[in-house]
């Protein structure tokens, strides 16, 4: 048995549009496409066929992806965590050796985006934060070398 999918609700609701674009507008349309090329003849030497194809069969693997990941969904709201504590969903703002400030929202691997500040909790990052308070210390490996972080704000927003 795989393990549980974290995820906030707005990264499951993300998800979820993104299936519903997939089965309701994408594939569809495809699959049209393929038609209408296929009516054209020879297939062999037909390029619009071939990239329809190879476009669908992309469509439905990235269904059946989501499909298994919304399957292992486990909701969790950060709104309903508690509070002093680092734990899934915290916002979580951190001070570096050299004094520069950064925020951080522990998320689930589906819903990552490290530009925005939404990183795994199980990066090493995220791993190193759970379970921490306000005025713990933390050492984070990275290729770059180590580093050591304070942590200065916990928030569930």
């Amino acid at each position: 048995m795989s393990a549980p999918n974290y995820i906030t609700p707005a990264g499951a609701q993300k998800l979820t549009d993104e299936l519903n674009q997939l089965m309701k507008v994408e594939r569809p349309k495809t699959v049209d496409d393929v038609a209408t090329a296929a009516a054209h003849g020879d297939r062999s030497d037909n390029a619009e066929y071939k990239y329809g194809k190879a476009r669908l069969r992309e469509i439905d693997r990235r269904l059946r992806f989501l499909q298994k990941r919304l399957n292992r969904v486990v909701l969790v709201d950060p709104k309903q965590q508690r509070d002093g504590a680092v734990f899934f969903g915290a916002t979580v703002e951190v001070v570096d050796e050299a004094g520069e400030r950064k925020r951080y929202q522990l998320v689930g691997e589906d819903e990552t985006e490290p530009k925005e500040g939404r990183i795994s909790w199980r990066s090493p990052l995220g791993l190193s934060l759970l379970k921490r308070k306000v005025g713990d210390f933390v050492t984070v490996k990275r290729p770059a070398g180590e580093i050591e972080l304070e942590v200065l704000d916990i928030d569930y927003r």
